[in-house]
């Protein structure tokens, strides 16, 4: 649990970048290797991932400015943490998408063909960021009293994130993390048998839903998050995230409807 892996001289390489890139690198290669597998352009296909990623990481962190636009407008000096944070996932994702579906579509690439290829890499590379959020220790989770708490000592990251140290919390950043690389497998499987276009994408956009939905519950990096609806208990209420997770989940069942019928009426 430290936020820099290691100093070579005046180059220190921090654990939350050096993850990212590897998840990236990952990524970036599983999609290489299914677009050539199934005859795909190989190199068109990795220039579009490049932009996506591109799109999808300014969304993420405009999506975090938004949503904490009064904190910042009072805290100028705060927004070097939007620099320096990978911003909210769920805002990333959702630019990306939308993103991605203008570029196949304007570029004339089969749009579900390649979203079926792309979302296994995600949720592996996605698997592989939370490690780094674990080691900066950012995105932490609530109080925790059971036998695989983390304990956070580092002033550092302290200073960087806000993480409550000596404070024993629930590693959320490790389950989200396990949950992707189950995710990553399960898409990977269904890639290798689908039965249609657009299954293995709608299926990840299920799937991270419900995972997310869960780990709400143990994030503890903004305990003034709003309510939708505010429970007795945290069980029995729902943040605005989790609104989000339930309208993405909706949706992907709706989409896994549409492709199906559309590839039982196809010739």
């Amino acid at each position: 649990m430290n936020p820099i892996l290691f100093k070579l001289g005046p180059l220190t390489i921090h654990s939350y970048g050096f993850m990212m890139a590897l998840g990236v690198a990952l990524a970036l290669w599983f999609i290489y290797r299914q677009a050539k597998r199934q005859g795909l352009d190989a190199a068109r296909l990795l220039d579009a991932a490049f932009y996506i990623m591109i799109v999808a990481l300014v969304g993420a962190k405009l999506t975090l400015f938004v949503g904490n636009a009064g904190y910042y407008f009072k805290n100028p000096k705060e927004l070097i943490w939007v620099a320096r944070t990978g911003g909210v996932f769920q805002g990333g994702l959702a630019f990306g998408v939308l993103f991605a579906l203008w570029y196949f579509q304007r570029h004339k690439m089969p749009t579900w063909k390649i979203s079926d290829i792309v979302v296994p890499a995600l949720a592996l590379g996605h698997g592989i960021g939370r490690i780094g959020c674990f080691l900066a220790g950012c995105c932490y989770g609530t109080e925790c009293a059971l036998p695989w708490k983390a304990t956070f000592h580092s002033e550092y990251a302290h200073n960087l994130t806000g993480i409550p140290l000596a404070t024993p919390l629930h590693p959320v950043q490790l389950y989200e993390s396990a949950l992707n690389f189950l995710n990553a497998l399960i898409l990977f499987l269904v890639l290798r048998k689908k039965r249609f276009d657009g299954q293995v994408f709608s299926l990840y956009i299920l799937n991270y839903s419900i995972i997310r939905y869960f780990t709400e519950f143990f994030r503890g990096d903004h305990p003034d998050r709003a309510f939708v609806l505010q429970g007795p208990t945290p069980l029995l209420s729902v943040t605005w995230p989790q609104l989000a997770c339930v309208v993405s989940l909706a949706a992907a069942l709706l989409m896994l409807r549409i492709f199906a019928k559309r590839s039982r009426a196809e010739p």
